[in-house]
């Protein structure tokens, strides 16, 4: 499973997902996180800017965590069966692991 968690700042889950450029990518395993590394996107490629019907570098993934979201960003995520979940949780690693409790 994969997980783009945004996080402008680097530090913690931010909202504004359709202008985010940087998202901490989680990878797991069994419900074990096997990866972490951050994808940082220019911006052409923020979901703002991007072409909704175009290829987009987090297609591959199965969930995108963020502190807030809109409707039509959440519309165009779940057509590329992007589950969207948002969180209070201001730490991207708290966050994955409440996250992965919920899911077991």
């Amino acid at each position: 499973m994969k997980i783009a968690v945004t996080s402008q700042n680097r530090k913690t889950i931010t909202g504004h997902a359709g202008r985010c450029r940087k998202f901490w990518i989680y990878t797991l395993e069994e419900s074990l996180v096997v990866d972490k590394s951050l994808l940082e996107l220019s911006r052409d490629e923020s979901f703002h800017d991007s072409d909704s019907n175009a290829p987009h570098p987090l297609d591959n993934m199965n969930i995108l965590l963020t502190a807030e979201v809109g409707k039509g960003l959440s519309a165009r995520l779940a057509r590329k069966g992007i589950r969207v979940v948002v969180t209070q949780e201001t730490d991207p690693d708290s966050a994955i692991k409440q996250l992965i409790e919920m899911t077991e």
